[in-house]
């Protein structure tokens, strides 16, 4: 079996095309986040039952994913431009900054929504309020469930950028050490 070609370092993929495939990852890990947060959003809004809006969790739970489903959009911008250009939108370190930080910051948000709308859920089922609007409970179910997989995926975002950010702090240039 023929081994791969190398460049000359004797490595086989040169860093210019692990920091595109890396590119490419979070692009789809962005891609999922912004379609699960926007569903979870839209779920929420279009809850047919206004007693949604007496609930300071369900409030919560909408502004969240919007809150990450524009921040995944702008997200995704970034990284097709970082495909297209081979460079970040803004220099190299304050970009793995920003990218690291709010992947944290939101990540962190979601699920505190997700939690806080998952026991309100929770409490009107026990309450027996569902028994009136079920289809409202299983709509408000179903905006926590997608909210929590956007969380997944933005977690799963998170670890990559910390990645990125590691390299780029312990080398100085991207990502060498893989």
């Amino acid at each position: 079996m023929p081994s791969p070609p190398h460049n000359g370092d004797g490595d086989a993929h040169p860093p210019q095309r692990r920091r595109r495939h890396l590119s490419l990852l979070l692009l789809l890990l962005r891609l999922v986040t912004f379609g699960f947060s926007l569903a979870a959003a839209i779920s929420t809004a279009t809850n047919s039952s206004p007693s949604w809006l007496r609930f300071q969790s369900f409030r919560f739970v909408f502004a969240a994913n919007v809150i990450v489903a524009a921040y995944s959009l702008f997200e995704m911008c970034a990284a097709v431009h970082e495909i297209l250009k081979g460079a970040t939108l803004f220099p190299e370190p304050m970009q793995l900054c920003f990218d690291f930080a709010h992947d944290q910051v939101f990540a962190y948000i979601v699920v505190a929504a997700g939690a806080a709308g998952a026991a309100d859920a929770r409490r009107l089922r026990a309450g027996g309020a569902c028994a009136a609007e079920s289809g409202s409970c299983v709509l408000a179910d179903v905006a926590v469930a997608l909210g929590f997989a956007g969380f997944a995926f933005l977690a799963l975002a998170s670890l990559v950028s910390g990645f990125r950010l590691a390299c780029y702090l312990t080398t100085g240039s991207g990502l060498h050490i893989w």
